[in-house]
């Protein structure tokens, strides 16, 4: 009862980006690997915690909620060329 009441409840809400939980067995190995994808936009949120993720090139799914964690992260910057002034050169 203690360390459940210390859990906290992950509250997904429509737009947040999230990373999903992806665990693959790898035969040759002999060992669980592990591994994060995304990010993913939330699409939808249904009880019980089941969420509806998008991403531009895939289509929606749906996963458990426990399976994700929120993605704090940026996207990438398109390089950006700020304008430049030149001056004449000393002689």
């Amino acid at each position: 009862r203690l360390h459940d009441s210390k859990i906290k409840d992950r509250v997904f809400n429509i737009g947040d980006r999230v990373i999903l939980f992806n665990s693959r067995l790898k035969i040759f190995l002999g060992k669980l690997k592990t591994r994060w994808s995304g990010p993913f936009t939330i699409t939808h949120v249904f009880p019980y915690g089941t969420v509806d993720l998008s991403k531009t090139d895939r289509p929606n799914f749906k996963v458990n909620g426990h399976r994700l964690k929120r993605y704090f992260g940026e996207d990438i910057p398109k390089m950006v060329v700020p304008d430049l002034q030149t001056f004449p050169k000393d002689q």
